[in-house]
């Protein structure tokens, strides 16, 4: 069976490199008997993986279970997984068969093996090494031929580091090892997937499939999705229901995202695997002249302390108004500027040097509309770059399409 034909019977989509890579060791390490650990983050599929291995193994007529040992309280893991005898605890008024006793011939798929209790790695750790297991409150030695797959979503090293897990029993699940990627991992597979959840939803709802514009797409492919799939499937439902046109346009999308993340923090996945931090254009420009003020706010109150310690009156004239101008209006002023006044009397090349950071000053316009500083610098990449917009959109910090938009919205001629 190729890996084609495995989604469509499983309901995989996505055509990412590294998911393709995790669907061939599946079905290369289905057909046979080895135990298999599943890696990935919560809500990436691991189960599903689990019932590829099942469904595709000689197995497959054998019952498959799937366990989620973190909720199981650790008092009862032992009785849920290996069965107890009558009266072995408080509250066993019957003997009873556990998991690996029921599911004798089949899978058992151990959803979140890292909150297994330490006592209990140890039993399920003989039945790995020897298929042998004793009921809680028993003293007869059972049999069971189970296959084990199990999965974890934290890093098992780490807690093997800490003393949390057993050594042993890691090594020993861990025969296969299958990494599922991250959604954010592969955000080629974004639209596929937001597209069948939305026809998925239309049909439950009785509505037509909701839409997304390439803007309002580009946002979803940005986010980390901490939640995975899980999450995406979760935003899909809450468009088709909530929206009451069925396209959603741009920013519109971000109402649905958690709202710590707002879109100045989304990442921007570059298609090598790599990230990086892309900021929407006008929140860096409100930066570049936040900043600016600050500086030289800072800039006239080391001038003014400076000044309090000099005695203007023994200064030539000409310095005098160099200061004076420096220090006028203080922190309200409108602009820090040079005026004629002192250009044709310039002070000594000496005195500048101990106030100024820089040699030349220019004219900062602190009320300057952001639209025309967004001009020019786009301007300035373009000519920079003799007109090339990828890499005009890189030194910028924007993506190319977004520098286009722009373009266009300022006619700019280059």
């Amino acid at each position: 069976m190729d890996l084609q034909q495995v989604k469509q019977r499983f309901g995989i989509i996505g055509n990412a490199p590294s998911l393709n890579h995790a669907l061939r060791i599946a079905t290369q390490v289905a057909p046979t008997d080895v135990s298999v650990l599943i890696s990935g983050e919560s809500g990436v599929g691991k189960e599903v993986f689990s019932k590829i291995l099942h469904q595709l193994s000689n197995r497959k007529h054998g019952k498959f279970i799937a366990v989620n040992c973190g909720a199981i309280p650790e008092g009862t893991i032992d009785s849920e997984l290996f069965g107890h005898e009558k009266g072995s605890f408080t509250g066993a008024f019957e003997a009873r068969q556990g998991y690996f006793e029921t599911v004798n011939g089949g899978t058992i798929f151990l959803d979140e093996v890292a909150e297994m209790p330490l006592g209990t790695q140890a039993r399920l750790l003989r039945v790995l090494e020897t298929g042998e297991f004793i009921k809680v409150g028993a003293s007869k030695v059972l049999k069971t031929d189970v296959r084990v797959i199990a999965a974890s979503n934290v890093d098992l090293p780490t807690l093997i580091s800490k003393g949390k897990f057993r050594e042993d029993l890691y090594y020993r699940m861990n025969t296969v090892a299958i990494h599922i990627p991250a959604l954010r991992e592969r955000p080629e597979d974004i639209p596929l997937l937001f597209r069948k959840f939305a026809v998925d939803f239309a049909g439950k709802y009785a509505t037509q499939p909701v839409q997304l514009d390439p803007q309002a797409m580009s946002f979803m492919q940005q986010y980390p999705w901490p939640g995975n799939i899980r999450q995406l499937k979760n935003v899909a439902e809450q468009v088709s229901v909530l929206e009451q046109f069925r396209l959603v346009e741009g920013e519109e999308i971000l109402r649905y995202l958690p709202p710590m993340v707002s879109k100045s923090q989304l990442p921007m996945v570059l298609p090598n695997g790599g990230a990086q931090e892309e900021l929407n254009e006008r929140d860096i420009l409100y930066k570049v002249l936040f900043d600016m003020k600050k500086d030289l706010n800072e800039l006239k109150k080391v001038v003014g302390h400076l000044v309090t310690q000099e005695n203007l009156e023994d200064m030539p004239a000409a310095e005098q108004v160099y200061i004076q101008n420096l220090v006028a209006d203080g922190a309200e002023s409108k602009s820090l500027s040079i005026t004629p006044q002192f250009v044709s009397n310039a002070p000594s090349n000496e005195f500048r040097s101990r106030f100024d950071t820089q040699p030349d000053v220019e004219d900062i316009e602190e009320n300057l509309s952001l639209e025309e500083v967004e001009r020019q610098m786009i301007t300035r990449a373009l000519k920079k770059h003799q007109g090339r917009r990828k890499n005009a959109a890189i030194e910028l910090g924007i993506s190319e399409r977004t520098l286009y938009r722009k373009i266009k919205e300022y006619d700019i001629d280059f």
